[in-house]
């Protein structure tokens, strides 16, 4: 059974210090449900490391609007055969080999619901670069490969009860009627959380988050 801590990002920084050489570039994943609070946790990760970690989401490689638009894809979109997991693999391979002065990392940008591209630099100088999503402990086909490219992975656990009332305000917030987002937090995104917990095993540390 995996260690379980407490969602302290202030002491969760400071373990990524004592575990890392000097100058050695560590990639750590934060995997988990929608809605679990990843983003949320790099973001806070990232503010206690400073300019020496860069947060690198999965996001960045979902299937832009236009390739899955009148496909079966779209009434699945955040699945995941909606992402370019080569493209994202590509990316850490990049990171991981750290030969380059900078790589530049697509985001994924709520409202326009799109990855935009060579958003978010990272420097040959860092040495953490946090990635989340919610695949990274897939074992299917190229996902498979994504865990040998990452140094340590967290599970990031959050109560259903927290978890979809978030995802419900996060879909209205871009731009969904209550109706619909809640159809959707309770349809695509449980199937998705329910294929991503069935990971959990996998993960080196879970993170108990609210």
């Amino acid at each position: 059974m995996q260690p379980e801590l407490p969602g302290d990002a202030a002491a969760l920084a400071q373990r990524l210090r004592e575990g890392t050489a000097s100058g050695h570039r560590r990639i750590i994943g934060l995997v988990g449900p929608p809605g679990a609070g990843k983003s949320t946790l790099a973001g806070l990760l990232r503010k206690e490391l400073g300019d020496t970690s860069a947060v690198v989401p999965m996001d960045g490689f979902h299937l832009a609007n236009a390739i899955i638009d009148g496909t079966p894809l779209r009434e699945r979109k955040g699945a995941i055969d909606t992402f370019d997991a080569g493209g994202y693999l590509s990316l850490l391979d990049r990171l991981r080999r750290n030969d380059e002065d900078v790589v530049y990392a697509p985001a994924y940008r709520r409202g326009l619901e799109e990855p935009v591209a060579a958003s978010i630099p990272v420097f040959r100088s860092v040495t953490h670069v946090l990635t989340e999503g919610n695949y990274l402990l897939a074992r299917e086909g190229r996902w498979s490969r994504i865990r040998g490219l990452l140094d340590e992975v967290w599970f990031v656990e959050t109560p259903p009860a927290l978890r979809i009332p978030r995802l419900i305000q996060r879909h209205m917030a871009s731009g969904m009627e209550q109706a619909a987002a809640e159809a959707w937090a309770h349809g695509p995104d449980e199937a998705n959380a329910h294929y991503v917990e069935g990971t959990k095993a996998l993960a080196d540390v879970v993170i108990k988050w609210s």
